[in-house]
C-alpha cells in the first residue's frame, strides 16, 4: 500500500501530521511550569527512542532551550473553551470543560489523571415557593368546587332557597308545587274588588272584567330552577329573593273600563260667557271642569293590582276656565247696551235687516286671548233668513243629497254657489257692538263651497234603510206648520260618519221669514205662545230614528209633562238656545235624513248601513204623583188638562244576527201636569174641587194604545198637550 501512493493509515509518529510551528514554544506554554531541575510530568513528549537532538540544540521539549527561542515545532492547541450560552431565566450549573478539571489533562496540578465527581446544586428558595403556592390554590379550589357543586345539585330543578312572592315563601319547591301554592294563597287578592278614589267619590271596578289577571307562569319564571350557579347558591345559602307577582293584562278590557270611569269622573270646564234670552244679557258663570288621565289612570291600575288593600288614587286633573266670574260681570254690562236696535245689511243695491231678536239670538260675549271677553256674532245662521233677499238664490250652493228611486237611494250632485261672506260680516257686527258703531254694514260676497262634496257622498255607504218612525198629529193646527216646516228644511240632510248632528245648530233660531208661525210652548210649567211651537214632536220624531237606527245620544232632553202621542221614556223636547237636541254618527257611515209628511202625522227615516237590530223594553210606570188643580183668569191664559206625573225605566237592547250585544237603560221622571182653567176674574175666586187621588191603574188616554187624549179635542187643549222649544 505504501508503493501505491499516499498512504491513508496514520503516520507512525503522531505529531507528523502537526505543522511546525514557526517559533518557538516557551516552556509551560501547553501546562502549568515545572519547578526548577524538574523533569515535567508526563515525561517527554517525544517517542519513545526518538532523541530531541534531531531537532537541534533548541528541539521541542528541551530543557535548555532558551527562552524565547523557536523550537521549531508548531504551537501547541489551545485548550478547548466552554461554549458560550444565552443567559437562561433560572440558575444553571456550570459547565466545565474536562481541560478545566485539575488533574485531567496533561501538564495538570500532580499529574492525575482521575476524573472527580459533579456536584448537585440545591435548586433556588424561590422555585420551592411557587410549588407549595400552587398546590394550596389547587387545594382551595377544590374545596370550593365541593362546596358549590353539593348544594347545587341539591337545590337543582327546584326554587332556589329563600324565594318569595309577596312573603310566600316557594324555596325549595318545583315549579308545579309552587304554582299551586301561589294559585290558592293569592287567589282571593286576585279577585277581590278593587276602589279607586277620583274627584273625592269612589268606584269599584271587578279585575276580571277590567281585563286584570294573576299569571302564575311569568311569575314562577322569574326564579332560576335549573342547575344554579354559584352566585345562586351563594345567594340561596346567605339571603332571599324577592319576586313581584306578575299580570296579564287584556288592553282592550282596561282601555274600556277606564273610557267608562273617565265618562263618570270628567267634568267639562264651563266658561264664563254672556248669551241672551229674549234681548235680555244672561250670565253663564265660569266653573272648573276636571279630566281622567287616562293613560296614567291606566298604569296605575295596573300597579295597584295585587298590591295593599286600599283605596286607589286616580289622577285626575283640573281645567280652569280662561276668566273669573268678575270679568263675566263685567261683560254683562257691556251687553246690555249693545243691542239698541237693528242692523242694515246691504248689497248691490238691495238691504235686509237683522232684527233686535236675531242679533240677540247669535251675539254672545266669549273669553278672548287677553283674560277679558269679547263680542262674538255667528253670521252664518243669522243671515239664513235674509240671505235670499240679498243673493240670488240661482247663485247659491246646492249641497249633494239623495232621491229615494224604486226603493234606492240615487245620488244627486251639488255644486259650489255665492253667498255672503259670512266670516267677514262675524267680524263686522263683533267690531260694530264693541265699538257702537253704525248700524249699516254693507256685506261683500264669497265663493261659498258644499258642506260636502260628491266624492265624500259617494264613499257613505247609503244604501237602505236602517230606521224609520211616525207620530201622529190633528191637522191644520199651527203647530202643525212648524212641524211641517223644519221637515221641509231638513230633508235630504247628511251626516257625515263621526259628526254629531245638532238641531239649533242646523236649524238656528226659529223665525217667521222661513215660514214658522206662533203656537204654544211651556214656559215656568205654563203655556205661552213662542214662534216655532209644536217643533218637539218632529225632534221627538227624529229622536227615534236615532234610537231605533243605533246611533249614538248626545242631548235630549224630555218634556216636563208626558204627552200621550209619544211613546213614555223615548222623547224629547228642544228650545233656543237651549236645550238642544244632538245626536252622534257613530257608524265609519253616512247617514241622510228623510223627511214626510202628511195632514195626520210627520215621519223621519235614516238611510245608511245598517248595523243593529234595535229593541225597546219598558217597565211599568212607578212612583206615580197626582196632579193639581189651579184657575187663571189672566188675558194669556191657556188651559192645561191635568195628568198625573211617573217614573218609568227603558231598555234600548243591540243585537247583531240576534244576539244581544249591549243595552242601556235610562230612567225619565214626568211631572205632573197642572189642571187649569181659564176662567173669568170673578170666577177666579171660588175654591177648586180637589184632585183625584193618584192611582197606578188610572185608565188615562196615556195608557190607552192608540187612544185620542181628550186635549186633541180642541186647539186649546191640544197646545197642552206639547210643549216645543
Amino acid at each position: 500500500m505504501r508503493n501505491a501512493g499516499a498512504s491513508i493509515d496514520p503516520p507512525t509518529d503522531p505529531f507528523e501530521a502537526i505543522p511546525l510551528p514557526s517559533r518557538p514554544v516557551p516552556p509551560g506554554a501547553r501546562g502549568p511550569k515545572p519547578p526548577p531541575g524538574a523533569q515535567p510530568q508526563g515525561g517527554s513528549r517525544l517517542p519513545p527512542g526518538v532523541s530531541p537532538d534531531i531537532f537541534g540544540s533548541s528541539g521541542f521539549g528541551s530543557p535548555s532551550a532558551p527562552a524565547g527561542r523557536s523550537t521549531g515545532l508548531p504551537p501547541a492547541a489551545q485548550p478547548p473553551q466552554p461554549w458560550q450560552m444565552p443567559a437562561a431565566p433560572e440558575p444553571v450549573v456550570p459547565q466545565r470543560s474536562l481541560r478545566d478539571e485539575p488533574g485531567l489533562m496533561p501538564g495538570g496540578d500532580g499529574g492525575s489523571s482521575k476524573l472527580e465527581p459533579l456536584r448537585y446544586e440545591e435548586p433556588p428558595p424561590r422555585r420551592r415557593r411557587g410549588r407549595m403556592f400552587a398546590l394550596v390554590v389547587l387545594a382551595v379550589v377544590l374545596l370550593a368546587g365541593v362546596a358549590y357543586a353539593i348544594p347545587a345539585v341539591v337545590m337543582s330543578g327546584k326554587m332556589l332557597p329563600g324565594t318569595q312572592v309577596q312573603n310566600i315563601d316557594i324555596g325549595g319547591l318545583t315549579a308545579t308545587e309552587a304554582a299551586d301554592k301561589l294559585r290558592e294563597q293569592l287567589g282571593d287578592k286576585a279577585a277581590r274588588t278593587m276602589t279607586l278614589l277620583a274627584a273625592g267619590k269612589k268606584y269599584d271596578i271587578d279585575p276580571d272584567k277590567s281585563g286584570l289577571e294573576f299569571d302564575v307562569v311569568a311569575t314562577i319564571n322569574q326564579a332560576p330552577s335549573d342547575f344554579p350557579a354559584p352566585m345562586e347558591v351563594w345567594r340561596a345559602l346567605t339571603g332571599t329573593l324577592k319576586l313581584d307577582p306578575q299580570i296579564s293584562v287584556d288592553s282592550d278590557l282596561l282601555e274600556s273600563t277606564v273610557t267608562s270611569l273617565a265618562k263618570k269622573i270628567d267634568v267639562k270646564v264651563r266658561e264664563g260667557k254672556v248669551a241672551f234670552e229674549g234681548v235680555k244679557p244672561v250670565v253663564v258663570t265660569p266653573q272648573d271642569g276636571r279630566i281622567l288621565e287616562q293613560e296614567a289612570a291606566a298604569a296605575t291600575i295596573r300597579k295597584a293590582f295585587l298590591g295593599p288593600e286600599a283605596e286607589i288614587r286616580l289622577p285626575v286633573s283640573v281645567i280652569k276656565p280662561k276668566v273669573t266670574a268678575d270679568v263675566v260681570k263685567k261683560a254683562a254690562a257691556v251687553a246690555g247696551k249693545a243691542l239698541p236696535g237693528p242692523v242694515t245689511l246691504t248689497y248691490a243695491g238691495k238691504q235686509a235687516q237683522l232684527p233686535v231678536e236675531t242679533l240677540a239670538a247669535h251675539l254672545s260675549f266669549e273669553p278672548d286671548d287677553s283674560g277679558g271677553m269679547s263680542p262674538s256674532f255667528d253670521a252664518k245662521n243669522a243671515i239664513a233668513t235674509v240671505e235670499k233677499r240679498l243673493v240670488d238664490p240661482s247663485l247659491a250652493p246646492l249641497e249633494p243629497t239623495f232621491q229615494i228611486v224604486g226603493g234606492k237611494p240615487k245620488l244627486v250632485p251639488g255644486h259650489k254657489g255665492k253667498g255672503i261672506d259670512d266670516k267677514k260680516l262675524a267680524d263686522d257686527v263683533a267690531e260694530m257692538v264693541a265699538e257702537n258703531g253704525s248700524r249699516t254694514i254693507p256685506v261683500t260676497l264669497a265663493t261659498v263651497q258644499p258642506r260636502i262634496s260628491e266624492a265624500e257622498a259617494r264613499g257613505f255607504g247609503i244604501k237602505e234603510k236602517v230606521s224609520e218612525f211616525t207620530t201622529p198629529y190633528d191637522c191644520c193646527l199651527p203647530r202643525v206648520t212648524n212641524i211641517q216646516t223644519i221637515a221641509k228644511l231638513l230633508d235630504g240632510y247628511l251626516v257625515k260618519p263621526g259628526e254629531t248632528f245638532s238641531l239649533n245648530g242646523v236649524i238656528g233660531q226659529r223665525d217667521t221669514a222661513r215660514g214658522f208661525v206662533p203656537a204654544p210652548m211651556i214656559q215656568n210649567g205654563r203655556l205661552v205662545d213662542s214662534v216655532g211651537g209644536g217643533i218637539s214632536q218632529f225632534v221627538t220624531t227624529m229622536y227615534n230614528a236615532v234610537y231605533f237606527g243605533g246611533f249614538e245620544e248626545v242631548q235630549h232632553m224630555a218634556h216636563e209633562f208626558y204627552i200621550s202621542r209619544y211613546p213614555a221614556g223615548r222623547e224629547s223636547t228642544v228650545s233656543w238656545p237651549e236645550p238642544d237636541f244632538r245626536w252622534k254618527n257613530d257608524s265609519k257611515y253616512g247617514v241622510l235624513v228623510k223627511t214626510s209628511f202628511t195632514n195626520s202625522g210627520v215621519t223621519v227615516a235614516f238611510w245608511s248601513t245598517k248595523r243593529y237590530d234595535i229593541e225597546s223594553i219598558s217597565s211599568e210606570r212607578y212612583n206615580i204623583t197626582p196632579f193639581k188643580r189651579e184657575t187663571d183668569s189672566g188675558p194669556d191664559c191657556i188651559p192645561m188638562v191635568g195628568q198625573n206625573g211617573f217614573t218609568i225605566d227603558v231598555w234600548r237592547v243591540f243585537k247583531q244576527n240576534g244576539k244581544e250585544i249591549k243595552r242601556v237603560k235610562e230612567t225619565t221622571v214626568y211631572r205632573p201636569e197642572v189642571d187649569l182653567k181659564c176662567v173669568p176674574a170673578a170666577a177666579a175666586r171660588t175654591p177648586d174641587p180637589p184632585a183625584p187621588p193618584a192611582n197606578p191603574d188610572d185608565a188615562t188616554n196615556a195608557d190607552l194604545p192608540g187612544a185620542v187624549d181628550a186635549a186633541d179635542a180642541t186647539n186649546a187643549t191640544d197646545a197642552a198637550n206639547d210643549v216645543d222649544q
